[in-house]
């Protein structure tokens, strides 16, 4: 069963997700007010070399302090599908194309408060293309083995949950492969 929503208020719009708050009764009988960030949904690559070495993006973002390790990733544009969204962000954030890709799952990141769907996706057959960063992108690509990523992983030097879940879909994906 679903919670009913008993109504609906637009809170903000912002550049990428709005927030409402849903006065919703759950199937327990309580009613409550939910603060909901509605997202449009991101692509997640995990770009692999002909080596077995990932493309990582050393990342500058601002809510967490610092620099995080990522694999690329954007936001859908409005129409665009997952598998396009995957294309242009590995071109623009990583300065490659791929001729071979792979579905590797979904992940809902934050469902405490977040409707956003990330898709994740394995590239291979990669070839150079013209990076083309976003104004608020500061970043830096790294070729890093994906066994030393795993193993970042484990050091808790990789914190970034589509991160995370793309190495690890990866690795379980490759060993399904041999």
């Amino acid at each position: 069963m679903a919670a009913t929503v008993n109504h609906r208020q637009h809170r903000h719009t912002g550049r990428v997700f709005t927030l409402e708050t849903e006065n919703v009764t759950l199937d327990n009988g309580v009613t409550i007010d939910i603060d909901v960030v509605r997202h449009p949904g991101a692509s997640a690559i995990v770009p692999l070399t002909g080596t077995g070495d990932v493309m990582m993006v050393e990342q500058y973002r601002h809510a967490v302090g610092g620099y995080i390790w990522e694999i690329p990733a954007g936001t859908l544009d409005p129409g665009e599908t997952p598998l396009t969204c995957a294309k242009r962000e590995l071109i623009e954030e990583a300065g490659v194309s791929a001729a071979e890709w792979h579905k590797l799952g979904e992940i809902v990141p934050v469902p405490g408060y977040a409707d956003e769907r990330i898709h994740i996706f394995l590239a291979a057959g990669l070839s150079p293309a013209e990076q083309h960063l976003d104004a608020d992108e500061v970043l830096q690509v790294h070729e890093i083995p994906l066994e030393d990523a795993l193993a970042m992983i484990g050091r808790g030097e990789i914190q970034d949950a589509k991160t995370l879940c793309g190495l690890l879909m990866t690795a379980r994906h490759r060993a399904s492969q041999t």
